[in-house]
């Protein structure tokens, strides 16, 4: 049971006490009381100091130049044409998904193979999921594996080869038509696009910029981008729901940057739905630009696949 600290008994002709047997003590009050307000103004000015020390726009810049010279420095950050350029993509990881915010439970191991769009050619991914043979036979298998062309989704079982469900293709679809890539090979190069620097943050005890880029069509993405490193920090857009009749914002946040091939990448990803984290990937290997067999894009190889899984 919580109760108060017992007060001590008052002590009475206190204040004669002070005045009579120690001259010296208000003396020393007042001093201390005048060293501290004499500090207060160079803390304040300290304070003013680090607060004008956030990145501003150079003389004579505009909203859309600053927002363009941000995006000049991330690319440059991420490794400049050699990330603007970049083919394919192979990495390994983990996956973990999650419900209102709550861990499900699963954890699922990946292999994943992306050749990026280049010219007429639309991206595509091949993801193989890994799971555990079981005590007889140690090891894992390649037992499910998704393949997303330019406008589908398909899955690849013991069963035999289906299309993935509608919900899931669009979502991924979105997505991908609002990634970092996407948003730099295509979305700045459109006539009437706008970018504009949006202003200073704080996002992990990161300082931010922060930039919008707008297209003709009432499409956007914001990017927070790290003032020390110009490395994106987080991706958001949003997008109108026609089940709810509303909006609903997908955020994808970045995490612990290394470089390979020359290319900065994110060794951790979690995605967020209206501020509910949804899944989060860990990679543990990354490759660039490493030659791919076509055959790894094609839906239709996959129906020759389908007996070899369990041998992997």
């Amino acid at each position: 049971m919580f109760t108060h600290p017992q007060q001590p008994a008052p002590q009475k002709h206190k204040s004669s006490f002070w005045r009579s047997q120690n001259p010296r003590i208000g003396l020393s009050v007042l001093l201390l009381l005048a060293c501290f307000l004499q500090a207060f103004p160079a803390h304040a000015q300290s304070a003013t100091e680090l607060q004008s020390a956030a990145p501003e726009k150079r003389p004579g810049e505009t909203e859309e130049q600053h927002g363009k010279r941000l995006l000049d420095e991330m690319v440059q950050a991420l490794g400049g044409n050699a990330w603007l350029n970049k083919t394919t993509m192979y990495r390994e990881g983990q996956t973990a998904a999650f419900f209102r915010g709550t861990p499900t439970g699963s954890v699922v191991r990946f292999v994943e193979y992306r050749r990026y769009a280049r010219g007429n050619e639309p991206e595509t991914s091949r993801v193989e999921f890994l799971h555990i043979r079981g005590m007889i036979m140690p090891g894992m298998k390649r037992d499910v594996i998704h393949l997303w062309t330019a406008s589908n989704g398909y899955e690849l079982t013991y069963k035999g080869q289906t299309q993935l469900p509608q919900p899931q293709v669009i979502d991924y679809l979105r997505r991908r038509d609002h990634s970092l890539e996407e948003v730099m090979r295509t979305w700045v190069k459109q006539p009437d696009v706008m970018i504009v620097a949006e202003g200073i943050g704080m996002r992990d005890r990161h300082a931010i910029d922060k930039v919008s880029i707008l297209t003709a069509n009432n499409d956007s993405v914001t990017l927070e981008l790290d003032q020390d490193t110009h490395l994106p920090l987080q991706r958001a857009f949003e997008w109108r729901n026609t089940q709810f009749k509303d909006h609903d914002l997908d955020e994808e946040v970045y995490g612990d940057w290394r470089q390979f091939d020359g290319i900065m990448t994110p060794m951790n990803m979690t995605d967020y739905r209206n501020g509910d984290m949804v899944s989060q990937n860990f990679y543990t290997k990354v490759h660039f630009d490493q030659p791919m067999n076509d055959d790894v894009w094609n839906p239709e190889k996959l129906k020759d696949q389908a007996s070899q899984l369990n041998k992997k």
